[in-house]
C-alpha cells in the first residue's frame, strides 16, 4: 500500500469548475484535496475562451481596415497580416492569462494539492500514479472534456487537429478545413478567413452556431456563410494525406464529389467527457451504457453516492461561467453532504464571438409555442445606431408569453450581441414582463433601442 492521504473532499480536475469547488470546500472549514494530472491554467485560459478571443481580435483589426472605405477613409492597399506576429501575440497573452491561474494554484497550501493521475480503487478511494492512496468522504469530478477525432480522419496524422492545437501555431497556415459549424467552427473559421487563410467549413446538417430559431439561423447563415465557404449537408467521402497536405472530398445529397486540398483539417464537431481513466466501473456508482454516472442535474450528485459532477464533464452546458457555477454548487453540496439541495441557477445565455455576433438567452426558440407566445423582431438593417457604425446587419427575435407578458428569451445575430445578451439575461433572471422592460430607460442613439423595438412589437401582438 502506498502513501495514504485522507481528506474531506477530493476534487479531481483543477479547471473552471474545480477551482471554485475547492474554494467553497476550503471556506466551509473542510480539508480539500485538489487533484490535477495535466498542466494548470484551466481549459478556458489555455486553449479555449481567451486565446480564441485573441485570435478573433486580430481578425477584427484586419476587418476594420478593410471596411474603412465605407466611412470615406482611404486605406492604401490591403492590410498585410504577419502570421508570425499574430500568433506570437496570441501565445504571449495566452501564457499571461494562464500564469494568473497558475499563481493562484501555487499559492494554495501544499497539503491541499496533488499533481497526479488518479483512478478509483473502490467507493471513496482513489489511487494515484505516484503511489498515493486517497481516502475521501466526498468526491467532486470536474475532469472536463476532450475533442472528438473521428476514425475517418486518422489517416491524416498530424494534419488533423483540434482547437487546442491552434494556439500553439508559430504561423498561420495557408488553408484550413473546419469540420463542424458550431461555436468553435464559426468563431475560428471567421477569424482565420479574415486573417487571410483560405477557409472551408463542412457541416453534415443544416445547423449553425446552435441557433434554434429558423429565421435567425437563416439570417446568420446568409451573413456569415460566404466568408466561411460553408457547405451544409456535406457527407465526407474521401480523406487521404498527400505529402504535407490533406485531400478531402465531400458530396451533398446525390450530387458529385468535390475535392480540395488543405494544410490542416480542424475538427470541431463535439467533445466527450474525460472519465475513462478514472475506472468508475470499480465503484458501485450507477453508470449508463457510455460509462457516464447517473446524476441529478439540480444538485449534481451521482445517484445514491457522495460524488458530484461539475463543469463540462456533465454535458449540460459547456460554457465557462456555467462551469464555475457548477463548481460552486458541487462544492456547496459536497460540504453540506448529506444535506444537498438544488440551488437556483442563473439565467442561461450563450454568445458566439463572430462579427456580426450571435447570442441566445434562456431557452430561446426552443421554448417557443405559437399558440401561447409572441415574437417581437428587429431588423438591424434599419436600426439607427447600427447604421451609423456601418454594422446594420442581422435579426433579433424576443419571445414573450402571451398570458402574462413574461419575457422568456431571445435569439439574435447582429451588432454588439454580447452586450444585448447580458441586458436580456438580467431581465430574464429578474422575471420581468415585457411592459416592465419597456418602462426601463433606453438612451438615444444606442443599439439597445433596437431591443426596445423588438419588445414593443412583441407586446402589440394580438392575443
Amino acid at each position: 500500500m502506498g502513501q495514504r492521504i485522507d481528506c474531506d473532499v477530493a476534487i479531481v480536475g483543477a479547471g473552471s469548475a474545480g477551482l471554485p469547488a475547492y474554494r467553497v470546500v476550503r471556506d466551509a472549514g473542510l480539508k480539500p484535496l485538489l487533484i490535477e494530472c495535466g498542466p494548470h491554467g484551466t481549459m478556458c485560459a489555455r486553449v479555449g475562451c481567451m486565446p480564441s478571443k485573441l485570435l478573433i481580435a486580430a481578425a477584427e483589426a484586419a476587418a476594420a481596415i478593410r471596411h474603412a472605405p465605407g466611412f470615406g477613409i482611404t486605406v492604401s492597399g490591403a492590410p498585410q497580416v504577419d502570421g508570425v506576429a499574430v500568433m506570437d501575440r496570441v501565445r504571449r497573452e495566452r501564457d499571461r492569462f494562464v500564469g494568473f491561474v497558475v499563481d493562484d494554484v501555487q499559492a494554495m497550501p501544499p497539503e491541499h494539492r496533488l499533481d497526479a493521475q488518479v483512478e478509483f480503487l473502490r467507493d471513496g478511494v482513489l489511487q494515484s500514479d505516484q503511489g498515493h492512496e486517497i481516502h475521501a468522504g466526498r468526491i467532486i469530478l470536474s475532469t472536463g472534456t476532450r475533442p472528438n477525432i473521428p476514425d475517418i480522419y486518422q489517416p491524416l496524422g498530424d494534419l488533423a487537429i483540434v482547437n487546442d492545437d491552434v494556439f500553439d501555431w508559430r504561423d498561420l497556415p495557408r488553408s484550413v478545413l473546419l469540420v463542424g459549424s458550431g461555436v468553435i467552427g464559426v468563431e475560428l473559421g471567421l477569424a482565420l478567413a479574415r486573417l487571410g487563410v483560405r477557409v472551408r467549413v463542412l457541416n453534415r446538417s443544416g445547423s449553425f452556431a446552435h441557433l434554434a430559431d429558423p429565421a435567425v439561423r437563416a439570417t446568420a447563415v446568409e451573413l456569415l456563410a460566404p466568408e466561411l465557404n460553408l457547405v451544409q449537408g456535406a457527407r465526407v467521402t474521401t480523406v487521404r494525406r498527400d505529402g504535407d497536405q490533406a485531400v478531402i472530398g465531400w458530396s451533398v445529397g446525390d450530387g458529385p464529389e468535390t475535392q480540395e486540398r488543405f494544410d490542416r483539417v480542424l475538427l470541431t464537431a463535439g467533445r466527450q467527457p474525460v472519465l475513462e481513466s478514472l475506472h468508475l466501473e470499480r465503484t458501485s456508482m450507477p453508470l449508463n451504457d457510455r460509462g457516464m454516472p447517473h446524476f441529478d442535474p439540480g444538485t449534481l450528485q451521482v445517484w445514491g453516492h457522495p460524488v458530484f459532477l461539475a463543469g463540462d464533464v456533465t454535458g449540460l452546458h459547456e460554457i465557462q461561467h456555467e462551469a464555475s457555477d457548477d463548481g460552486r454548487l458541487a462544492g456547496h453540496n459536497a460540504a453540506a453532504w448529506p444535506n444537498v439541495q438544488a440551488l437556483p441557477r442563473r439565467a442561461s445565455m450563450a454568445v458566439v464571438f463572430s462579427n456580426p455576433q450571435i447570442m441566445q438567452v434562456g431557452r430561446g426558440f426552443r421554448a417557443y409555442d405559437a399558440g401561447s407566445m409572441a415574437i417581437g423582431a428587429v431588423d438591424w438593417t434599419r436600426q439607427g445606431r447600427s447604421r451609423v457604425m456601418l454594422r446594420n446587419q442581422g435579426l433579433l427575435h424576443v419571445y414573450m408569453r402571451r398570458v402574462d407578458h413574461r419575457f422568456i428569451g431571445a435569439e439574435m445575430v447582429g451588432p454588439d450581441a454580447e452586450h444585448v445578451a447580458h441586458l436580456l439575461a438580467w431581465a430574464l433572471q429578474m422575471e420581468l414582463t415585457v411592459p416592465q422592460m419597456l418602462n426601463l430607460p433606453f438612451y438615444h442613439p444606442t443599439i439597445e433601442e433596437g431591443v426596445r423595438t423588438a419588445l414593443r412589437q412583441a407586446v402589440r401582438q394580438p392575443g
